[in-house]
């Protein structure tokens, strides 16, 4: 069947169920199409992304909100930290500050501060258990928080992270090695492919001794400590049970993070130049790297070298790694939405709009196009999604339809995990990634700076990965999460 013709199907499906839910009473909870309700919301969409949600809200407007009596109007804040900044400023009733909108984009710690303000709306009191069924469970379960333990973010797309491979680079390199693809399951298996690969791309130039290429890299560190951390039994910051939010230790489950990154960092077979690893694969200073399902769709077709050389790539996705004995994780995250107190009559049509853009074809055709997975179970269906909205038609199409596959099934196999927000946990996000970086990348400079004054490599990199290398770096770290967390 022709997308436009389903599309128009769901619309008119949509509108007889909205009606239904309503009572069939376009006045229920204040409604009524002579005095529409107007919704603002504020978001960070740009690009792709931003049309389609504004395509949408028109739809919306000119159909289920025009027989409902709804007015939607959305406004992009640029940037994740610009709509946070501005919501919260809002709140404060800053000056100069805008009027808070009724609805906004957020992640856990924005809409946990906007909580704490009492400014945020459960949702609970606006869909049914039923409705609620419908959802990833996980999706739902993160957007309560709270001493009520509310739905306070509601999930309207998601993603979680996948490992991308340069298949071209990597071949040659697996058939000399004798590695696998399988041999990247485990963060354990990924240190040592890594290791070897540094080896041998070092012996490549044997005139030049000690210049083997890092293998990995990856975006976000802190989802690597945080998820890493849960799946080896370690919360930093939980609920004792009684509404305290305390701090936990474990050194074990620290060592193993940090030997599967900071010792392979140090040694030079991890690496982060740019600004996203995606660029950093483009010229070929690695060759897997793991990313969101969104970065996917950034992974290059191509390596340029020295600005000069160019050749093209074949990309593999693969899930992403898992510790060695553990039950698999896998982090879930992007902004869900957040409505703001008002009056029953506009908080109820907020919740007709977030019914209407989660239906399934609907929600399928904003998430998949920009790498987010649809949120209700119906929609994470691979087969629906590639018959309908990728075609394979090109290698763009192709990556991110392989990353869509591998993603569901990370959904489905994996345990999704997001770390519960509370006061100060977006300082502390920050600080445990930016910590594990900015001293791995501190061993690893001065490691080689001695290295290339003509030091033995092996004797350098054993002192800047022994235990008392680690018992000064986690002393470092568990102080640092105290300071920043100010909890003892």
């Amino acid at each position: 069947m022709n997308i436009n013709i389903k599309k128009s199907i769901a619309a008119v499906c949509a509108l007889s169920l909205l009606a239904l839910s309503s009572g069939c009473s376009s006045k229920d909870h204040g409604l009524d199409p002579a005095d529409p309700a107007e919704i603002t919301i504020w978001h960070y969409y740009n690009g792709v992304q931003q049309d389609q949600f504004d395509n949408m809200v028109t739809e919306f407007n000119e159909t289920v909100g025009h027989d409902m009596g709804i007015t939607v109007e959305a406004r992009s804040k640029s940037t994740i930290a610009d709509l946070a900044d501005n919501v919260l400023s809002s709140l404060r009733g800053d000056v100069g500050a805008e009027e808070p909108p009724d609805m906004f984009a957020a992640y856990s710690e924005t809409a946990f501060t906007a909580d704490s303000m009492g400014k945020v709306v459960d949702l609970t009191d606006y869909f049914t258990e039923e409705e609620l069924s419908e959802y990833v469970s996980g999706y739902i379960e993160e957007g309560r928080f709270g001493e009520d333990k509310g739905l306070k973010i509601f999930p309207t797309a998601k993603s979680v992270e996948v490992m991308m491979l340069n298949l071209t680079d990597w071949q040659t390199f697996a058939d000399s090695a004798g590695v696998t693809t399988d041999d990247l399951s485990t963060w354990e298996g990924l240190v040592d492919v890594a290791e070897k690969y540094y080896d041998y791309t070092d012996a490549l130039t044997p005139d030049t001794p000690c210049d083997g290429k890092a293998f990995f890299g990856r975006d976000s560190l802190a989802n690597y400590m945080i998820v890493g951390a849960r799946q080896l039994g370690l919360e930093y910051f939980a609920d004792n049970g009684s509404g305290e939010v305390v701090m936990n230790e474990d050194k074990d489950a620290v060592r193993r993070l940090w030997d599967c990154y900071y010792v392979p960092y140090a040694e030079g077979c991890f690496l982060a130049r740019s600004r996203f690893r995606s660029d950093d694969t483009k010229i070929g200073a690695i060759i897997a790297m793991v990313c969101s399902t969104t970065g996917a769709s950034y992974f290059p077709d191509s390596v340029t070298l020295d600005d000069e050389y160019i050749y093209p790539i074949e990309g593999m996705v693969l899930p992403v790694p898992n510790f060695e004995g553990t039950d698999p994780f896998c982090v879930q995250q992007g902004a869900g939405m957040v409505v703001l107190k008002s009056d029953e009559k506009t908080e109820y049509a907020c919740s007709v709009f977030l019914k209407w853009l989660t239906e399934k074809e609907r929600n399928i055709d904003f998430s998949v196009s920009s790498g987010y997975l649809p949120v209700k179970k119906e929609a994470n269906d691979f087969a629906a999604i590639s018959e309908d909205y990728l075609s394979g038609d090109g290698s763009q199409n192709d990556i991110m339809l392989r990353t869509l596959e591998v993603a569901i099934s990370e959904t489905s196999s994996f345990e999704l995990y997001s770390a519960k927000p509370f006061e100060r946990s977006a300082e502390v996000r920050d600080f445990i990634g930016e910590y594990m970086q900015s001293t791995a990348q501190t061993a690893h400079d001065e490691a080689y700076e001695r290295i290339a004054a003509g030091e033995d490599r092996a004797a350098v990199l054993a002192e800047y990965t022994s235990d008392e290398a680690f018992e000064k770096w986690y002393e470092g770290f568990i102080g640092g999460l105290k300071d920043v967390s100010d909890i003892a």
